[in-house]
């Protein structure tokens, strides 16, 4: 079930925040735990077991560990439970075919779908027992609330990374008013519109291929993905946000219009920034962050960024993708960090650096992404324009507008300037048009999942 679906939107959805609203105190996180298992037994009935064990595991340890404060083994325990369940599901395969190609081997591949948000719920597992293990969070006593921490269908897909301190007050007492719960539902109501109306649109040209490639065409394809995975993935997180916020909890923020970056390190503060935090506080300063010596801080970079491609997905192309901003975040360091300077060249750097990075991201392989690279400079005898990318480039200019112009903050400043009678009556009506816009493309269109449900 996608929240971009006909039965999400007007039957789920409804059904649990009434159902939410209606149910005493103490039976609101039973109410969301139940509905997240069915929204998660929609899409994957035969990994619901994996996640209630998953749950299980988290929770146990972290009751363990306030009877046991700082107790090592205990954390190791719960760390390699999660990682083991990770590298089982999601690169048992990747490692078995790696082994194969360099030794010549032919190990039988398992063959295993992956189960989807395990990368998320995972993280989010980890932090959890890593929180309690240090004392910054205390362990949550009771299981269906450490389990509807854990399930949350608004962000157990793909995200926001929430961490347990982050709710869990909102576990024990939240309350919903009209406020709040109309703030939700606008949040959710654009990031429904980012989703299916500007990411499943441009999407099209960013999937299409053409037997006539030219230079031109080359780069419209891979704009063109660089919007789709942004209005995709901060589509989701405004619709994530957007529920929590209907439901009484405050998820943290996602994205921070990155393509306004004057740096890689910025766009790295600003995309996904759930997951950096993560990356940050578990993995980057334990290992000592950047109060080591030059070489030890090089190795903690590329330790980071490794593992942050490795957990995209099983293949080389996401650990090159990773190595690929690890090295750029070093060399803005170490070499031209201060040449950075100006309105404009900074901006056309961060924006040349991610489409040339969204290429090894959306390639299938290392070599096909070198082989798209190429034609997007020339390489291969490929003509700079033909009438096929002229026909492309008129016929979404429109549509690459409005992407551009929804990569920053100015609608939603244009939004915030409407006051009183104005935005009572203009607001209501922008959300009644996205949803008779989305409504109108779901029920002519086909099956469209988010891209990040493959991490």
């Amino acid at each position: 079930m996608l929240f971009s679906s006909i039965t999400f939107l007007f039957f789920f959805l409804p059904i649990t925040l009434m159902l939410h609203q209606l149910a005493p105190w103490r039976w609101k996180n039973h109410v969301l735990l139940v509905a997240s298992v069915i929204f998660y037994a929609s899409g994957e009935p035969r990994y619901i077991a994996l996640l209630a064990l998953s749950a299980l595991v988290g929770w146990l340890h972290g009751l363990y560990m306030t009877r046991h404060p700082r107790c090592r083994p205990a954390l190791i325990s719960a760390i390699v439970w999660n990682l083991a369940f990770l590298l089982f599901f999601k690169y048992a395969d990747f490692l078995t075919g790696s082994l194969n190609s360099l030794l010549g081997t032919s190990i039988p591949a398992l063959g295993l779908s992956l189960p989807i948000g395990i990368s998320f719920y995972t993280f989010q597992n980890m932090s959890y027992v890593l929180d309690v293990y240090r004392g910054d969070s205390r362990a949550e006593r009771n299981f269906a609330s450490y389990a509807t921490y854990l399930c949350l269908f608004p962000q157990l897909i793909a995200g926001p990374i929430v961490r347990y301190s982050d709710v869990a007050r909102e576990l024990k007492d939240r309350t919903v008013n009209t406020a709040g719960f109309s703030r939700g539902v606008v949040r959710f109501t654009v990031g429904l519109g980012k989703k299916v109306l500007l990411a499943n649109s441009i999407g099209v040209l960013a999937e299409l291929t053409v037997p006539e490639g030219s230079v031109l065409f080359s780069w419209l394809r891979a704009v063109a993905y660089t919007f789709q995975i942004y209005f995709d993935f901060a589509g989701y997180s405004d619709m994530a946000i957007g529920m929590g916020a209907m439901m009484g909890f405050q998820f943290p923020e996602n994205f921070n219009y990155p393509y306004l970056s004057r740096s890689v390190t910025e766009f790295w503060r600003r995309w996904h920034m759930t997951l950096g935090g993560w990356f940050r506080d578990y993995v980057y300063i334990p290992l000592g962050g950047s109060r080591v010596g030059r070489l030890k801080w090089v190795r903690n970079v590329l330790v980071v960024w490794t593992l942050t491609g490795i957990w995209h997905g099983a293949s080389w192309n996401f650990l090159l993708w990773g190595l690929y901003y690890g090295l750029l975040l070093l060399a803005e360091k170490l070499l031209w960090g201060k040449c950075l300077k100006g309105k404009v060249f900074p901006h056309v750097y961060v924006l040349l650096a991610t489409v040339l990075g969204f290429v090894l991201f959306h390639s299938a392989t290392g070599a096909e992404a070198l082989r798209e690279v190429g034609r997007m400079f020339g390489l291969g005898g490929l003509p700079a324009v033909n009438e096929t990318a002229l026909y492309y480039l008129r016929s979404y200019a429109v549509l690459f507008l409005l992407c551009a112009l929804g990569s920053t903050p100015w609608p939603a400043r244009w939004a915030a300037r409407l006051k009183g009678r104005a935005a009572a009556l203009l607001q209501p009506l922008a959300v009644a048009v996205v949803l008779v816009l989305v409504t109108a493309c779901l029920v002519d269109g086909s099956f469209n999942p988010f891209l990040y449900f493959r991490f």
